[in-house]
């Protein structure tokens, strides 16, 4: 499959427009409902349907966990299966960038480091930092987003180069069922100023908290579901956004 290089600004959005009580601008939004289309061409209705959204819990990770690089690389093998990506293909490897800073923003918050990356070649090889195995959770949320790279770049289904590279990486985590991760630790990269094609609007490198809060309400509602207990694994500050964008979806 060819390689796309297209921001699909002319997909008609889903849902009503405008609304007051959107928790997104209309660009922004505008951007991930087609980005949303597009995956859904992509990959099909079936992962959007028929896999539940994963859960922070016993049921979906029941093996130890001791931030060793063995149960750390454990952990990444079970987020291959719900990315739905062959685990033999997939090589991991752990090292320590004992010069990585831990840096914040003039809000406070966490900005975007090196947490992972992803090699394309005869097999994919996932690269992880070790810092984000102290936290199993901040864990799967990197190695599914690299697996999202795995998903989408080693199909060669979309351009590295296209403007939302890095975001429709993390969209493509949210439509595997993995988005609590990312809305939990999302990354703030304020290197490049950026802005959306044709805009003077400032456009972030990655998905920010509250563009993936809108994801997670999109899939919920995209698969009939009741507001959602499992909101509860969801941070504050990001559970009350998506519950916004669910009530917008909803109607």
């Amino acid at each position: 499959m060819a390689a796309t290089n297209i921001t699909p600004y002319n997909v008609p959005v889903m849902w009503p427009w405008p609304s007051k009580s959107c928790p997104l601008d209309p660009t922004t939004r505008l951007w991930l409902e087609g980005r949303w289309r597009w995956l859904v061409d992509e990959f099909g209705n079936k992962v959007l349907l028929d896999f539940p959204h994963v859960l922070p819990n016993h049921e979906f990770f029941p093996d130890p966990y001791d931030a060793s690089d063995e149960t750390a690389e454990v952990l990444g093998r079970r987020v291959c299966d719900y990315m739905q990506l062959p685990v033999d293909l997939v090589d991991f490897e752990f090292y320590s960038d004992r010069s990585m800073l831990h840096l914040v923003n003039s809000q406070g918050q966490a900005l975007g480091g090196v947490a992972g990356t992803f090699e394309d070649g005869s097999r994919f090889r996932i690269r992880i930092e070790r810092s984000q195995a102290l936290d199993p959770m901040t864990l799967v949320g990197t190695l599914a987003h690299e697996l999202s790279h795995a998903r989408l770049l080693g199909d060669n289904r979309i351009d590295p180069d296209c403007f939302d590279h890095e975001m429709t990486t993390d969209l493509n985590v949210v439509f595997h069922g993995l988005g609590i991760f990312l809305a939990n630790v999302p990354r703030h990269w304020e290197g490049d100023v950026r802005h959306w094609p044709g805009t003077n609007q400032t456009a972030p490198t990655y998905m920010t908290g509250p563009m993936l809060a809108y994801a997670l309400a999109l899939r919920c509602c995209q698969r009939m579901e009741p507001l959602p207990a499992w909101r509860k694994h969801i941070k504050p500050a990001i559970r009350a956004e998506f519950k916004q964008a669910y009530r917008f979806l909803a109607g």
